[in-house]
């Protein structure tokens, strides 16, 4: 069996000279026909310039038109050490996804710098998205030497410069190179206008490049894709991501923790029993044991096991049409597994503040539950995510730690937790005001917005309260005040299981609202609906404000019995001529301000 192509990929920016690198590369390794080489130079002529080994990769009109690779293109070519596949990345940065696609491919990257215009902003995330992908192994090459006349300085420069990057990026700059694709300095040969390198040629650098361990020597994990019933075993299908299995190891499942053996293996096509495998293969197993298993779990080496938590910090590149920023939701897809995420801080030193579409940057990532990981600098695909928002692939992540404070499982459902899953937290929201002002409507339109958006939201009002929980009680102070005792209490138990509450309640007296204030506590909030007595018996259409001007009802809040008008309350809607909707829309913003409310993810 040959020995597949080592697959190595060319980044650079924009002009930097990546397709004129890999088309003299091709040429200078023996690679290209008389007849491609006698079509470059012809195309060369037609235009009017020297001869552009850019041509001789360049497979679309469009590329010669815009001077610029919109997408992956490979090629190959071989030395005397060992045949070699070319994925061209694009450079610009609107190209940045089809750059990630190409460079996935790859085991080793090939970085072009101009020289004069040395380290770029793309330069910087071109570096990051290699180490993102895992390349650990990167020649750089300083193109265009002769627009600097050869200049051992200049080179040396910008070589500090470089190798700094890669130490920013924490990749293995195996050597940096002057060189003029054009012209084909230090490519093939060493030039004689370069007396003073005395490193590598580009292909001598190329043929240094170390292949990557085999994934079967790596420790054993198995994201599970499916489980089904055969007879009484409980079957395990999924991709060996790294190791062996044989029949009888002892292997762990995750998130659970149990442990297991591997009873046998099932094999639909083989005439004869299976009883080992390994990495890359598929396979389907059941265990001496009917545990609880099911797509999106992990099958581990029970004495290598991988990491587990639910705050990550991840190196990431950002593809979404969205800005990230803190508190923004997503959905984090890690081997089978899926997560809902919140982004609870954008690190600084890359990337900071709102993450941009097509830009790399660091950041840490809450999840609702435990995630099972490796770290990315591993090899193994638990070590790398990809984010979704709305259905869409937002951009993917190296996971490169996690907080261990908030790993392990446990059985009772915290307050974080139920914040994360619900996108809020949870509070009380306490309407006041007089008979008719309005309260109940305002509650109920804003827990239609608020449910719209994915909340956790209830309205609790005096009527609906009245006819159940303190139907015993009348309407005097004393009666007014363990009514309010009783919602209060209702209110707080909801709040503490991360609801957003709506009371919508008269509570005319301020010790009222202030006992409602001492049960719930900084969940508590204020909120004024604000009508007079004339505007609130305009509206009445019971005709309770005409009874008890008429003495006809007792103890009616603002005619009979005492209103007293909040201080300071937390928010003040209704007032004068606002409209519903304006009112609607005030008291959600305040909520939504108050509760950190996100739009959940989908």
């Amino acid at each position: 069996m040959s020995t597949p192509a080592f697959p190595i990929v060319i980044v650079g920016h924009v002009d930097h000279g990546k397709s004129t690198l890999i088309g003299r590369l091709l040429h200078d390794t023996g690679t290209l026909s008389e007849a491609r080489v006698s079509e470059v130079k012809k195309v060369s002529a037609r235009r009017g310039v020297a001869v552009e080994w850019s041509f001789a990769l360049d497979a679309l009109q469009l590329e010669r038109d815009q001077a610029i690779t919109v997408d992956s293109t490979q090629a190959r070519f071989r030395t005397s050490l060992r045949d070699y596949v070319i994925v061209d990345a694009p450079g610009h940065e609107e190209f940045l996804r089809n750059m990630i696609t190409g460079a996935a491919q790859a085991e080793a990257a090939v970085m072009v710098i101009d020289i004069i215009h040395g380290i770029t902003p793309q330069t910087r995330r071109h570096a990051l998205v290699l180490n993102l992908l895992g390349i650990r192994q990167m020649i750089v090459v300083v193109n265009k030497i002769d627009s600097a006349d050869f200049d051992e300085k200049a080179f040396t420069r910008l070589e500090a410069e470089i190798t700094a990057l890669g130490r920013e990026a924490n990749i293995d700059i195996t050597t940096t190179i002057p060189l003029s694709a054009r012209h084909g300095d230090n490519l093939a040969d060493h030039s004689a206008r370069t007396p003073w390198w005395r490193g590598p040629t580009l292909i001598e650098a190329i043929d240094r490049f170390q292949p990557p361990p085999a994934a079967a020597d790596r420790p054993f994990r198995l994201a599970v894709q499916d489980v089904y019933r055969s007879g009484a075993d409980r079957v395990v299908v999924g991709r060996i991501d790294g190791g062996r299995l044989t029949v009888g190891d002892t292997v762990t499942l995750w998130p659970s923790g149990r442990t297991a053996r591997i009873k046998s293996f099932h094999a639909s096509n083989s005439a004869t029993p299976v009883i080992a495998a390994a990495a890359p293969q598929s396979v389907a197993f059941a265990l001496d044991q009917d545990l609880f298993v099911e797509r999106g779990h992990v099958v581990a080496s029970a004495t290598a096991p991988p990491r587990r938590g639910r705050s990550l910090r991840v190196r990431l590149v950002w593809l979404g049409r969205t800005p990230l920023t803190v508190g923004y939701r997503l959905r984090m897809v890690v081997g089978t597994a899926q997560a809902d995420v919140v982004a609870s801080r954008i690190h600084h030193g890359i990337e900071s503040g709102a993450v941009a579409g097509n830009t790399v940057a660091e950041a840490t990532f809450t999840a609702a539950n435990d995630v099972v990981f490796d770290s990315f600098v591993d090899g193994s695909t638990l070590g790398r995510g990809i984010l979704v928002d709305g259905g869409e692939v937002a951009g993917g992540c190296a996971i490169m730690s996690s907080d261990a404070a908030m790993s392990g499982a446990t059985t009772t459902v915290g307050a974080d937790e139920r914040r994360l899953r619900n996108g809020h937290a949870g509070a009380v929201f306490w309407l006041t005001g007089l008979s008719g002002a309005g309260k109940t409507t305002l509650a109920r339109a804003a827990e239609r917005v608020l449910f719209d958006r994915g909340a956790q939201v209830m309205v609790v009002d005096g009527d609906l309260m009245r006819g159940g929980l303190t139907a015993d009680l009348g309407f005097d102070n004393d009666s007014r005040t363990e009514n309010i005792r009783r919602v209060a209490e209702v209110a707080k138990l909801m709040t503490s299981n991360g609801v957003i509450v709506l009371a919508a309640l008269i509570s005319p007296l301020a010790s009222q609202r202030e006992l409602a204030r001492h049960i719930i506590g900084p969940a508590f909030h204020e909120v004024l609906v604000d009508a007079d007595v004339e505007t609130c018996a305009a509206r009445d259409v019971k005709g309770h404000y005409a009874k008890a001007k008429a003495g006809e009802l007792k103890d009616f809040t603002g005619i009979s019995a005492t209103w007293e008008r909040p201080a300071q309350p937390d928010l003040i809607v209704g007032a004068g001529q606002e409209s519903v909707d304006n009112s609607t829309q005030r008291l959600v913003d305040y909520i939504a301000s108050i509760a950190a409310l996100h739009a959940a993810a989908a």
